[in-house]
Formats: C-alpha cells, sequence, structure tokens
C-alpha cells in the first residue's frame, strides 16, 4: 500500500509527498520520543518538523563534504580516514557522535575538499605545496598497498547524503548496441584503489558528480537548492600525466591515454591528490533522495520469503488442529468419562503425569533468569522493528538502530524482571534478590564479557571499530544505573504478585519415567523443532547478513515485521507439538527441554552462519574470522533466548490449559 505522508524529515525518512518506503539502515542515530506520535496522514500538505528540515542552499554556498570511515567486507575492520596519509585540511574537526555510530566505528570528520553549490571545478590540487607533489613514504605506501589489497572501500558524506558509485550493467549483450538496456545499480562508497597483474594502484583522482533540485519559490525571491544525490567517479593518474599550476589547478589527460598511479610498497612513492566536481539539475525531490540507494530489485525474492512462511505457518496449523482438535478432545473426554477409566489411562499417557507436570525444575533460578532475559529481548525487537516498520528511522540518521537497541534493551529490563520474578515464585523459589541478581547480569554479563575479548583484538588492529574505554564506561554504568535497578523493581514486584495458578496439584514422591524412544532425544527434538521456524525466516536471514557483513542497507522493515510475527506464531505452534509429545511420552521433565528445543531454530542460524561464511566471504585472516564467530555467537545465543521464550511461554499455556479441562481425582 502506497501512501503520501505530508510530513518533511531528514533523520526520519523521506516523505514530502513522495511515495513512501518502509526503511532503515542497521545502524542509525536515537530519536527523541517524543516525535514518534507524528500523525501520518495521506495526501495533507508538507509541514516542517523543527531542526529536522532540509538545508537549503544558495548560489556559491559551500557544501562541506565529510569523511565517515574506511570499511572492507574482507577484514570486517573499519578504520578512520585519517589513518592512510590522505590530505588534511588546516584544522581536523571530528563530529559529536553517538552510541550507535561509536559501536559501529563511525569517525566523521571534515575534508579538504571545497565544494560551492552549483560551482564547477574541472580538476584541483589537494594539499600542493609550490605546486609540489605529495611524498608517500615506505611506510605509509605499504600501508595503502595494504589496504588496496585487503579492498577497502572509503565512505563520504555531503549534506548527510553518502557518496555512491554508479555500476552500469547491461542486461541483453547479445543484442544490438541500441537496444542494450542499462541496469543501473549503485556501490556504498568507492574502492580505494584496485590490484592488476600483482601491481597496485590508487585512485588518487575523484570525479564528484552532485545533483540538485532547484526549489520552486515565490517571485523575487533568490533561488534555493537542496541537495539529492552524490556520485563519485574514482580515477587513478599518474604523476606525469597531471598538469598543476602554482593556482592548485590542473589539467587531466583526455580519453583514456593515461596510466594509473602505482603505489610500490617497498619505496617512497610522489603522487598528486585531485579532485573535480561537477553540478546537475536533478527531479528528485529532497525527499526522496534516498530512494537512490534504496532501490530494491529484488523485493519479489522477498514476496516469496513472505509466501513460503506463511506456507509454513498455516502447514503447521494444519498439524496442530488435527492434535488439538481431534487427539486433545478425544483425550479428555475418555478421561472425563466416570467408567472404564483404566482402561483410557492406558490408551494415553499426557494425564498419568498430572501430579508431576507442573514440578519444579532443577536450577528454577537460572531458567527463569533466562526467561526473563528472552523477554526483555523479545520486548526490545518488537518495538525497534515496528517503529522502523513505520519509517519512524532512517538511513540518514546514523547509529540509531544500535542506540534504540541499548536504551530499550536497558529500559525493557522492568518487563523482564518482573516476568522473571513471577515465574521464580511459581517454581517455588525463595531467594529473589539473587533471583534478580541473576536476571540483570547473566545474560548481559556473557554479551559484555564476549564483546571485550573481541574488543581487545580490536583494538590490537587499531581500528576504529574498537570500542573507546569512555564509551565502555558509559555502557557499564547504563546497565548497573539502568537495567540493574529496573530488573531489581520489575522482579520485586513480580515475586509479590500471585504466582501462575497450576490446576493440578503436584505429588510429593516424583513417578517414575518410562524409558524413551529413540526420537524424544533432546537434539533430534531440537532439529525437528527447529526447521520450520527457520524454514520460515532464512531468506529475510540472508539480507540481514548481507547488511551487516558486507556493508549494505538493510531496510525493509516491513517485511522484516512479518516474518518476525510469523517466527513467533511457528516457535509458538512448534513447541506446543514438541512438548504434547513429549508429555503423551509420560516424561514431564519439560520446563528446560521445552525451553532448549523452542529455540532450535539458532541452531540452523549457526549453520547457516558458517555455510555464509564460507561461500559468501572472503575472509582468511585470523582477527577477521574471530570477529565474525564472536559476533555470530551473540546472535545465536540472543535468537536461542528469543526463540525460546516464546515457545516456552506458549507451551506453558498450553499445558495449563488441558491439565484445566481434565477431571482429576
Amino acid at each position: 500500500m502506497k501512501c503520501k505522508i505530508g510530513a518533511v524529515w531528514d533523520s526520519w525518512g523521506h516523505v514530502e509527498g513522495s511515495t513512501y518506503r518502509v526503511g532503515m539502515t542497521l545502524g542509525q542515530d536515537w530519536l527523541p520520543w517524543s516525535l514518534l506520535l507524528l500523525s501520518l496522514t495521506c495526501d495533507s500538505h508538507a509541514f516542517y518538523v523543527p531542526g529536522v528540515a532540509p538545508i537549503n542552499f544558495h548560489q556559491n554556498d559551500p557544501v562541506e563534504i565529510k569523511a565517515v570511515k574506511l570499511t572492507s567486507s574482507r577484514t570486517q575492520l573499519p578504520y578512520e580516514y585519517y589513518s592512510l596519509p590522505f590530505c588534511q585540511p588546516s584544522k581536523i574537526t571530528y563530529k559529536a557522535e553517538n552510541l550507535g555510530e561509536v559501536l559501529r566505528g563511525d569517525r566523521i570528520v571534515n575534508t579538504p575538499f571545497q565544494v560551492l553549490m552549483n560551482s564547477e571545478k574541472k580538476c584541483e590540487v589537494l594539499c600542493s605545496q609550490s605546486n609540489k607533489p605529495v611524498t608517500l613514504t615506505v611506510e605509509q605506501s605499504r600501508l595503502v598497498a595494504e589496504r588496496i589489497t585487503e579492498d577497502y572501500y572509503v565512505h563520504l558524506i555531503a549534506d548527510n547524503l553518502p557518496v555512491a558509485t554508479r555500476l552500469e550493467l547491461y542486461s541483453n549483450r547479445e543484442g544490438d548496441d541500441k537496444k542494450k538496456e542499462k541496469d543501473v545499480q549503485f556501490e556504498h562508497g568507492y574502492r580505494l584503489g584496485f590490484t592488476d597483474v600483482n601491481k597496485i594502484y590508487l585512485h588518487n583522482h575523484l570525479s564528484f558528480i552532485l545533483y540538485y533540485h532547484r526549489e520552486d519559490l515565490e517571485e523575487d525571491q533568490e533561488h534555493t537548492y537542496r541537495v539529492v544525490r552524490f556520485e563519485v567517479i574514482p580515477q587513478s593518474i599518474r604523476l606525469e600525466d597531471i598538469k598543476a599550476d602554482e593556482k592548485s589547478s590542473c589539467t587531466l589527460p583526455e580519453g583514456t591515454s593515461s596510466s594509473p598511479q602505482e603505489i610500490d610498497p617497498t619505496k617512497e612513492n610522489q603522487l598528486y591528490f585531485t579532485y573535480s566536481v561537477h553540478w546537475e539539475e536533478s527531479d528528485i525531490k529532497w525527499a526522496s533522495r534516498w530512494d537512490t540507494y534504496l532501490t530494491m530489485s529484488d523485493v519479489q525474492i522477498h514476496w516469496f520469503s513472505i509466501i513460503n512462511s506463511v506456507v509454513v505457518v498455516f502447514f503447521l496449523s494444519g498439524i496442530l488442529s488435527m492434535i488439538i482438535i481431534r487427539t486433545l478432545r478425544k483425550d479428555i473426554a475418555n478421561y472425563n468419562k466416570e467408567d472404564d477409566i483404566e482402561d483410557t489411562m492406558e490408551e494415553s499417557g499426557w494425564k498419568l503425569v498430572h501430579g508431576d507436570v507442573f514440578r519444579p525444575p532443577q536450577y528454577p533460578m537460572i531458567l527463569s533468569s533466562l526467561l526473563g532475559s528472552g523477554i526483555q529481548l523479545f520486548c526490545m525487537i518488537l518495538i525497534v522493528i515496528f517503529v522502523a516498520m513505520l519509517g519512524m528511522l532512517s538511513p540518514s540518521s546514523r547509529g540509531a538502530l544500535m542506540t534504540t537497541a541499548c536504551f530499550l534493551f536497558m529500559f525493557m529490563g522492568v518487563f523482564g524482571g518482573f516476568s522473571a520474578g513471577r515465574l521464580y515464585r511459581t517454581l517455588k523459589g525463595h531467594r529473589w534478590k539473587k533471583g534478580a541478581f541473576c536476571t540483570a547480569t547473566l545474560y548481559p554479563g556473557v554479551v559484555f564479557g564476549i564483546c571485550f575479548v573481541l574488543n581487545c583484538f580490536i583494538w590490537g588492529k587499531h581500528s576504529s571499530g574498537a570500542v573507546p574505554f569512555p564509551t565502555m564506561v558509559a555502557l557499564l554504568c547504563m546497565w548497573f544505573g539502568i537495567s540493574l535497578p529496573l530488573v531489581y523493581l520489575g522482579y520485586y514486584f513480580g515475586f509479590r504478585k500471585q504466582p501462575y495458578d497450576n490446576p493440578v496439584r503436584t505429588n510429593q514422591i516424583p513417578r517414575q519415567i518410562p524409558e524413551q524412544r529413540w526420537y524424544m532425544n533432546r537434539f533430534v527434538g531440537i532439529l525437528m523443532a527447529g526447521i520450520l521456524p527457520f524454514g520460515a525466516m532464512f531468506i529475510e536471514l540472508f539480507f540481514i547478513f548481507s547488511a551487516i557483513w558486507e556493508n549494505q542497507f538493510y531496510y525493509l522493515f516491513g517485511f522484516l515485521f512479518l516474518v518476525f510475527i510469523i517466527l513467533v506464531v511457528s516457535c509458538s505452534q512448534i513447541s506446543i507439538v514438541m512438548v504434547y509429545f513429549q508429555l503423551c511420552a509420560e516424561d514431564y521433565r519439560w520446563w528446560w527441554r521445552n525451553f532448549l528445543v523452542s529455540g532450535g531454530s539458532a541452531f540452523y542460524v549457526l549453520v547457516y552462519a558458517i555455510f555464509y561464511f564460507v561461500n559468501k566471504l572472503d575472509i582468511v585472516e585470523f582477527i577477521p574470522s574471530l570477529l565474525y564467530f564472536g559476533y555470530t555467537a551473540l546472535m545465536v545465543l540472543s535468537f536461542w533466548l528469543l526463540t525460546g521464550t516464546i515457545g516456552f511461554y506458549a507451551a506453558y499455556m498450553f499445558v495449563r490449559k488441558i491439565y484445566a479441562a481434565v477431571k482429576i481425582d
């Protein structure tokens, strides 16, 4: 459904009478929650939210070009722009960054590029003193050559719009040249350089192509312009082919007669850093300027994913309906017959364990703590995806997803603590203070520990992806200053609340559990229970992995929200089926088993992550591999907690319902 939204907001999305796209990247700015209630109305007049209106430029106004970072999908280690010997301005100024930007490794800094609105520049030399070229030392040359061979990309921004490299692909190569159709795609950033026949070349000339939209104004007013696209054509031109004068102007060779600028890592290299600026008028409005970066050529794949997921859910619903409506009703009817009770009890087994089915499991404190963390994750993910689906976050707001997720996880501690406290009391627990501390520290402690170890390795590589020590202290303060007190608060009220009302009493003497068939093995259950929820979401998982590991934009949160709902339904259904089979086998130890089995799809996520690493990524070094599998382990752990919690509560409600429907002597 397409709707025109009557708002103009850069840090939220691109609207202003344009076709609305549900979108955002993985990693944006924290938004003031007071703005979240902005009304979305179709075909209304445009209005401006204070502080987020577009920037209007007049003729020859400066348009600042800033650098974000250097990235590579081969190393997964971002570096700040001036880690390489690029030309520097007289004063280097770093932008104040939010939590998400710091965690992503962004280090936004000014550059010496002088760009004026709608003012052309044929060729200009950077950091040229008395017409002398830049000399790279042997150490600098070696570093530049190393970054080029590692496929690093440079990311710049102009008016908060990232630079992109245009890629033109021809779809019908065998036809006539006139009938060839161009398939234009855009690559995020530009390549630092390239290699050819064991030689390394640096892109030392940048041809900036900026597009502006001329705003309609009343009479006697000066025209204003808005930047709507930022492209670059990187070129490698050797020193001898560039003619520079004393005014920092230069002349480039015509055609393709020039040779590229080689970087020899074994000696000093001399070169010019040059750039040119070209402006073009565009019909694209400012509100739609991100459409270029977010154009999806594979929307059909997403729809196929949704349809596939819906089919899986209907398949599960059919199985569940057959079990619940036919088998379960028959069981309950037989159990409730007053005569022939002994025969019916031999036919089916789940009533036989009524005196043990609610017997508290081993380690109830750890179980309730993990489930409390699962509730925290569930609330955080649901709110983030829902807000992103509404378009409240956009790619122009860097760091928002990570910042939002961190803050929401802290504040959702009150719900996690409440659910953990109430369950702990239901499981006959008494040490609520220790339980609250366990809930607040068990899962976050594991996450912090793994991230700290990985961060030490990133520090060793001097990457901007390393979290600075002050940020780490700030995260600890958020953990112990916000999350811990809220978990204690929720746990206190949850523990004081009436425990869950179990419909049957628990016997004093545990019932003996018969020998189980091979297919009731816990690992077999994980394999069986995990395949269907994973099948409902694996296509979307590919796009999420591409966004995380290959520096792509992920913004189809409308699709993701549908997939998340389908995942919740499928996890709940498969959990009910598995606990029903287990109780029929007269095994009443379902608490821990159901929690583990319901998170079985996390095992398939791990398998898929290994497959993705081997087939899609070109990572060969130890530290990038360690980072990949370290962060993957955190993702798998979090996904297991999420799906295990969803399945556990669905199974618990199911068990209480079926035993409440049976007459117990």
